[in-house]
């Protein structure tokens, strides 16, 4: 029993780990919103979104249709291609997006 536990603990220590190191956050989304990178015309998300105007509204949009949005927003605006829908910087960027139009709704 003892070895099936220390089994169990090391595995969810190995996931935490994994996730944490590569999965979607605030920092990568705010990152990326901030960063030139998306595109080839030298312009970032924050370049049209100075904290967060214009997004007071992101927080009635669904991940979906944020995605979407912001995908459009990359590709139009940046010239940019658009990010895979199961990316984690495209999850990234809804999370950071969204924290912006929570931020701007109150």
């Amino acid at each position: 029993m003892n070895r099936i536990f220390q089994a169990i603990v090391a595995l969810f220590v190995l996931a935490t780990v994994a996730t944490a190191a590569g999965g979607p956050s605030l920092e990568k989304g705010k990152e990326l919103f901030t960063s030139t990178s998306l595109g080839t015309n030298g312009r970032s998300c924050a370049g049209c979104h100075a904290n967060g105007k214009g997004l007071e509204e992101v927080a009635n949009y669904d991940e979906k249709s944020l995605s979407k949005i912001i995908n459009q927003c990359i590709v139009k605006a940046l010239d940019g291609k658009p990010l895979t829908v199961d990316s984690v910087e495209l999850s990234s960027l809804v999370m950071y997006v969204n924290s912006l139009g929570a931020a701007k709704a109150k």
